[in-house]
């Protein structure tokens, strides 16, 4: 069975499909996806499990970039085609069968989840390899293991066998009026560090780039002590990295959603930015909310309740259990497939690499 996957071109919404593919998957195991994105998003599926090719959808002028796609989707005969960005391409594609996006009310995760008709909504996974863990583990001190869940109910487990808890900060957003003041991304990590995640560590995560190394440098001036990753990892990295940490901090931004879907308890900052819309999903996830429009509208002590209000409910959340990880060894022949630039060329089916993330099986994200 062949599915044509045709998802956003933005890295949030991006990964928030990333729960519909992996529906897919465990509906047609044996499926070969192609999955259509935009540049930023195009690595989150390199280690997808069925993903049989990733077209990268660079924008052209006078969008030129849809007939382009369409010559090289229009070759085949598809059994299935999704599209959650609601383009019209599966209505000029042979399909058996069409999923078409459309404008709904409510989270995104159920506006996604009524493409495919599905109820309860399938929360967001991250895929990384054993490469990627290895990488994680060698730029990050031991830490809790993933799923985080402590084996004490009243607190985090720490000392030689774990290490000290890992709260990752993003600092960083696509647009300035998304940005917590650095101060308080600094005062908010030492309450922690000093209150219910005693001698954390700080994990300073942003993307490549000038700008975002400049909107991160306030954060790292200020914590010496933090480790930098800013703009040093690619997407499945990052999502290792994630899965590794006791809880994220960060704006609503492709990074949060991503620690979300790598099974980080996840703290969304919001202002100018629907929460009702866009709050992270995963199986521990919390949103704070200004008290006005903008950013600096959101005090410290606020986020930090609404911090420690998740931790509480981290520690005394059963441990679920985790989706069956195996690795792709690194003796292994297997490729993951990389991203194409859009031609008709095709590249052969990938060995599969297993979710690395755990299972995620809830409804809509709390608030």
């Amino acid at each position: 069975m062949r599915i044509l996957f045709v998802t956003s071109n933005r890295l949030g919404d991006a990964i928030l499909s990333t729960g519909l593919l992996d529906h897919l998957i465990r509906t047609y195991p044996d499926c070969r996806i192609t999955v259509v994105c935009g540049p930023v998003a195009a690595e989150l599926f390199a280690c997808m499990p069925n993903c049989e090719r990733v077209i990268v959808l660079d924008k052209r002028r006078w969008s030129l970039h849809w007939p382009l796609l369409w010559a090289v989707a229009a070759r085949r005969r598809w059994d299935k085609v999704v599209d959650i960005r609601g383009s019209g391409l599966a209505w000029m594609v042979r399909a058996n069968r069409r999923a078409v996006m459309r404008s709904r009310p409510g989270h995104k995760l159920s506006q996604l989840a009524a493409v495919l008709g599905i109820d309860p909504p399938p929360l967001p996974v991250a895929w990384f390899s054993a490469k990627d863990a290895a990488r994680a583990a060698a730029l990050l001190p031991p830490g809790l293991p993933p799923g985080r869940q402590a084996a004490s109910p009243t607190a985090f487990s720490v000392g030689p066998q774990f290490g000290p808890p890992l709260v990752a900060l993003a600092p960083t957003a696509n647009w300035t009026q998304k940005v917590w003041p650095a101060e308080r991304f600094v005062a908010l990590f030492r309450a922690l560090a000093s209150g219910p995640l005693p001698g954390a560590v700080p994990l300073v995560l942003a993307g490549p780039g000038a700008a975002e190394r400049a909107m991160a440098a306030p954060v790292l001036a200020a914590l010496p002590e933090a480790i930098d990753l800013v703009g040093r990892l690619s997407l499945p990295e990052v999502a290792a990295c994630l899965a590794r940490a006791a809880l994220f901090v960060g704006h609503d931004s492709g990074l949060m959603h991503l620690a979300a879907a790598a099974g980080a308890p996840t703290l969304g900052l919001f202002g100018p930015t629907p929460a009702d819309e866009y709050a992270p999903a995963g199986r521990h996830s919390a949103v704070v909310i200004a008290m006005g429009r903008e950013m600096a509208d959101l005090p410290v002590e606020r986020a930090f309740a609404a911090a420690e209000r998740l931790i509480a409910r981290v520690m005394t959340t059963p441990r679920a259990t985790p989706r069956p990880a195996t690795f792709t060894p690194a003796t292994s022949s297997a490729t993951t497939p990389s991203p194409a630039p859009l031609n008709p060329l095709t590249s052969p089916r990938p060995d599969r690499h297993p979710t690395s993330s755990p299972a995620h099986t809830s409804p809509v994200p709390p608030a």
